[in-house]
């Protein structure tokens, strides 16, 4: 089993910036790729980034290119998402995702591990 427990969600002023943390415990964490995912007040979870298990790939939305950045440290775990240039559009529950497939975690397509989530709230 893995557990996935993300924090630093908060809330922030438009342009503002927060880094977004996952601790993984349970099972192999280098063996998965991890994605962020966020899901807007009465709208559908979608896909923010994601990165393969030994770091060397990842990938964005493109509303979030050139703003998010993911990234990993496998010695602890734990996986990130800094955010800047925040936008009130990006208010949303983020959401730690791990799965064996990157194309799943791609797709958003049968991922096997979530976390619970973090709020994140951009005031305009």
């Amino acid at each position: 089993q893995v557990q996935l427990v993300e924090s630093g969600g908060g809330l922030v002023q438009a342009g503002g910036s927060l880094r977004l943390s996952c601790v993984v415990s349970g099972r192999t964490f280098r063996s998965y790729n991890m994605g962020w995912f966020h899901q807007a007040p009465g709208k559908e979870r979608e896909f923010v980034a994601a990165i393969t298990w030994g770091g060397g790939g990842t990938s964005y939305a493109d509303s979030v290119k050139g703003r998010f950045t993911i990234s990993r440290d496998n010695a602890k775990n734990t996986i990130y998402l800094q955010m800047n240039s925040l936008k009130p559009e990006d208010t949303a529950v983020y959401y730690c995702a791990a799965d064996p497939s990157y194309k799943e975690l791609l797709d958003y397509s049968g991922i096997d591990y979530w976390g619970k989530g973090t709020l994140v709230t951009v005031s305009s």
